[in-house]
């Protein structure tokens, strides 16, 4: 049985905890909103000042952020529905059918997410230059893609694991093809999975820097992770600046997930057969 202690232990806690995670993008505000004289003060300030708010005006005035941003979208979304379309039919293969090597193929799939990027990048920058698809987003994209889509297969198989066969069987007796129980059936089943499993792409193609530094070339095609890592330099960083494209880069992140969340969190209660 709750008592009111219990509950306020908890909610104290849930605060914490929410104030931790919601913290650094609250400084990031504060910072981008700070004057010169104020940001290497004994003390620091703690509360944004709106009159700083011309930080953001010059911003976007002098830099390419919305650009950057666009760029990023691009990727993220592009990264996301490309790494899904080819990651639900291996999953669903690895899942229900029986052929040799299935074992094999899982464990490559599994072993592809032990090299890091930096390993890969002079390999895929030789490749892509052969393919004309250096400096095109297009290149940035399938460069994702190739990391994402191992991990989504496994995550997919997961869930299509858990669905029951009966379902199947009983589509197929109704006379429906594979293809429609995959895109009919067993895809709004697992929807909550595939929306965990979009997240993860998205926010891998968000947040990408060393392919999009390596592989794109010109400044018009910048994402917000290499355009926010320009202006760390070796004498000066203009600190203002840093922070406000922070948080333009923070918060349409936050928002896509927002909008998702919910069928994330679904996936966590949600059975495969019901009554």
């Amino acid at each position: 049985m709750k008592t009111p202690a219990s509950h306020a232990v908890r909610m104290a806690l849930i605060m914490v905890l929410l104030s931790a995670a919601l913290f650094p993008i609250y400084w990031m505000v504060v910072t981008s909103l700070t004057s010169s004289a104020n940001l290497f003060a004994d003390r620091p300030q703690m509360l944004p000042d709106p009159s700083q708010a011309f930080n953001y005006a010059e911003t976007f005035a002098k830099t390419g952020v919305l650009l950057w941003l666009k760029n990023s979208a691009i990727v993220a979304v592009g990264t996301m529905v490309l790494s899904i379309l080819l990651a639900i039919l291996p999953a669903y293969a690895l899942s229900r059918f029986t052929f040799r090597g299935k074992g094999l193929l899982g464990f490559v799939l599994f072993a592809t997410q032990m090299l890091p990027e930096a390993m890969l990048v002079v390999p895929l920058y030789a490749i892509f230059a052969k393919l004309l698809l250096l400096d095109t987003l297009g290149g940035l994209i399938l460069a994702n893609a190739a990391f994402t889509v191992p991990v989504i297969t496994w995550i997919l198989k997961g869930a299509i694991d858990g669905v029951p066969l009966e379902i199947e069987e009983a589509a197929r007796i109704d006379g429906c093809s594979r293809i429609d129980i995959v895109l009919g059936i067993v895809l709004p089943v697992v929807a909550p999975t595939l929306a965990a499993a979009s997240v993860i792409a998205f926010f891998h193609g968000w947040n990408e820097y060393v392919f999009a530094q390596t592989l794109v070339l010109s400044q018009e095609l910048r994402t917000a992770s290499v355009g926010l890592a320009s202006f760390v330099g070796e004498l000066s960083t203009p600190i203002h600046t840093v922070m406000a494209i922070g948080v333009m880069y923070t918060l349409p992140a936050v928002a896509f997930y927002l909008m998702v969340q919910r069928y994330v969190v679904a996936g966590m209660t949600a059975g495969s057969v019901k009554g």
